[in-house]
């Protein structure tokens, strides 16, 4: 029997790049690192400081949007500023206040009922990392080569030109990121080791990076296996971009970044204004409400009904541009995106900054200091729809966990119902740029006939299906939901 944790399911999870988000100065700045300025151009190179002391002076904010989780970017130490560089995972980056810092954030973060998943780097390390070290200085004589896929002495580990690349596995052929050999048994011990540990600290989950570069199953069997020794509640999330079937049998991951639920939202609520994007497996391509609801049905249906409320359902990330630049800059096509991703099935994740408007490019662009001092550049409308929308979710349980049936799929409408015991939601959106009358056949919808209350927007008219049939009118970009 299939069971990921309960709390997954009721979560509203906000990704945070550390070392952008909030700078607190409690960390001294290192003799000879010069930090670029906050809000600087966020090239790949470079630190601006944020830190996880930054992270707790910004909790209230948090707690005020309605956040319930953390999803952090990778923190243990590193020489880049995204910390995919792992050198050193048994202590939390010195840049990010060290283990100190994030035992403050954990403390805090629990103290306000708010969970903290940390990124888990376990593919590949870095140049830095001290089995690679070992090897680069001692060559064959080293007990750790076999860490490592080296296919040739002495090692390149900086490959100017192609006429002298690097001569051992590599994630992406980036020659910074030697492979770990996974088949080795100390490299295994040492995961699971790494893994048990910053559970038994405290941290609520992992996030796994490229996990599908370890094509071993029985990998990850034994680390679901640790990791839920450790605290049988912890989340288990992967970063796979596709369809992950193979993943999600309940006996290695929970749950994966659900990608797939991202690209037909952006295509369906930002038709009108999609830029010309595309990212890894991603293709954004307008979508009218039958192909939508296609998609979506097939997102909701593609696995167990337990994985599918514990989907990590994303608007964007660190890898990708954000959510309102690929639609084109269209605030009130993100805000129905935004609404939706509450309405659904899965644990939303709201990455940082949306909620203000931030909007850039991809990556690094995406990857942009938090602007706490310049309040004139928030979209201080777009943040309240956010906390209007999170507090729906949370106000109705029926939204979390209730089942999902599209009834409505006309043009640029799509309605659904959740339903959960005795409680019925019906949701309507109008993704177009004209008003929709819609009329709703009690029996279509498939509900009782009885009188719904409006729970969005707040005042508007009650559904009264007593007659069996309603018209109803749905202003251009605009949803209505009834409980």
């Amino acid at each position: 029997m299939i069971r990921t944790p309960d709390w997954v399911k009721h979560a509203v999870f906000y990704q945070i790049f550390p070392d952008r988000f909030a700078r607190s100065g409690r960390v001294p700045v290192k003799d000879g690192l010069s930090l670029k300025p906050w809000g600087a151009p966020p090239h790949e190179q470079g630190f601006q400081g944020g830190d996880l002391y930054g992270i707790v002076d910004r909790l209230d904010f948090l707690d005020e949007l309605g956040v319930t989780a953390l999803y952090l970017n990778p923190i243990f130490a590193s020489a880049a500023n995204h910390r995919y560089h792992t050198y050193d995972y048994e202590n939390v980056d010195p840049l990010l206040g060290g283990n100190e810092a994030l035992r403050e954030l954990l403390d805090e973060a629990h103290d306000r009922g708010i969970r903290v998943v940390l990124d888990g780097v376990f593919n590949h390390a870095s140049r830095g990392f001290w089995p690679f070290h070992h090897v680069l200085e001692n060559g064959g004589n080293s007990p750790y080569i076999d860490w490592f896929n080296i296919h040739d002495w002495p090692l390149n580990p900086y490959a100017p030109d192609a006429d002298t690349p690097h001569n051992y596995d590599a994630w992406a052929d980036l020659p910074a990121l030697p492979e770990l050999n996974t088949d080795n048994d100390e490299v295994r011990a040492y995961i699971m080791r790494i893994a048990r540990k910053w559970i038994e600290f405290g941290v609520d989950g992992w996030r796994l990076d490229v996990p599908y570069e370890i094509e071993d199953s029985d990998f990850w069997r034994e680390f679901r296996k640790v990791v839920k020794e450790a605290n049988p509640e912890a989340y288990i999330v992967g970063e796979i971009w596709h369809e992950a079937e193979e993943w999600l049998q309940g006996d290695q991951f929970d749950a994966v970044m659900n990608y797939p639920f991202l690209w037909p939202t952006l295509s369906f609520f930002g038709s009108e204004t999609l830029r010309d994007y595309k990212k890894t497996h991603l293709t954004f391509e307008p979508l009218d409400a039958p192909d939508f609801a296609d998609a979506i049905t097939d997102v909701f249906e593609m696995y167990d009904w337990e994985i599918t409320q514990a989907q990590l359902n994303l608007l964007d990330s660190h890898d990708m541009g954000r959510a309102l630049w690929i639609m084109g800059e269209d605030t009130d096509a993100l805000r129905l995106s935004v609404l939706f991703q509450m309405t659904v099935p899965g644990a939303p994740c709201i990455y940082y900054g949306d909620e203000i408007g931030m909007s850039a490019g991809d990556d690094p662009h995406c990857r942009e200091a938090f602007p706490w001092d310049e309040h004139d550049t928030w979209d201080e409308d777009l943040l309240e729809h956010y906390r209007n929308a999170v507090a729906l979710r949370h106000d109705h349980e029926v939204l979390r966990t209730g089942s999902i049936d599209i009834f409505y799929a006309e043009e640029s409408v799509i309605g659904f119902r959740r339903e959960l015991d005795d409680t019925v939601a019906i949701c309507l959106f109008n993704a177009g740029p004209s008003s929709a009358v819609i009329d709703l056949d009690a029996e279509d919808v498939g509900v009782p006939l009885r009188r719904y209350e409006s729970a969005w927007p707040e005042g508007d008219a009650p559904l009264d299906l007593d007659d069996g049939l309603v018209t109803t009118t749905l202003p251009a970009q605009s949803a209505r939901i009834w409980t």
